[in-house]
């Protein structure tokens, strides 16, 4: 999900070998500048499936068209396999849907992945505000990823008690809170309300 700015030290961190397909939310610089580091992984497979809204393809061929036009063929270089979302779509057995959401100005896509018609995880990890039509579509998911920048008000992020707030509607069976600003430590988990958590990095999620 997303190729942030620090996409190769996460990867390395954490082992990753393979990666099948990659989903942009959208293509702001700290979501999309690892991008590159792809490219050991498209040259394993051939190619790297890249799913995105239209208008976040868009910004991705422009700002990477060195490698959505093939400037350079030199052998291992990043080969991006785009697919523009104009609904929902499987990955294997997973059912993704895109969940638009307000972020400031934009709209951004969240997104829904279920399996075998149970809704595992609803990610959302930036967004200023969560419409009803989307909270009734994620309702009682398992696990709810959800923006929480700080306690403070934000024009493009949700505050603490914003997060809270749509959790309570949405009644997830877990909320975690990612997006978060250095206002935000860790320790502030222990006054959250049961079933809610701040995510940290090298987290995982186990579905049985």
């Amino acid at each position: 999900m997303d190729t942030g700015t620090d996409f190769r030290t996460q990867a390395l961190r954490e082992d990753i070998r393979t990666v099948d397909a990659v989903i942009f939310t959208h293509s702001h610089t700290d979501h999309i500048m690892g991008f590159d580091d792809l490219r050991r992984y498209s040259h394993a497979r051939g190619s790297m499936p890249v799913y995105a809204s239209v208008e976040t393809m868009r910004d991705l061929e422009r700002v990477f068209e060195f490698a959505f036009k093939g400037v350079y063929t030199v052998p291992g270089y990043l080969k991006p396999e785009p697919h523009v979302i104009d609904g929902s779509f499987e990955l294997g057995e997973t059912l993704i849907t895109p969940l638009p959401v307000p972020h400031g100005d934009s709209i951004v896509n969240g997104y829904l992945f279920s399996r075998g018609g149970e809704k595992l995880v609803a990610y959302m990890s930036d967004c200023s505000s969560v419409p009803d039509a989307i909270v009734d579509l994620i309702a009682c998911v398992k696990v709810l990823i959800i923006d929480a920048l700080r306690d403070k008000p934000h024009p493009t992020h949700l505050s603490v008690e914003q997060a809270l707030e749509v959790a309570a509607r949405v009644r997830p069976d877990a909320t975690y809170f990612t997006h978060i600003a250095h206002e935000l430590p860790q320790a502030a988990e222990s006054r959250l309300p049961a079933g809610a958590h701040i995510a940290y990095d090298g987290l995982k999620l186990a579905f049985r």
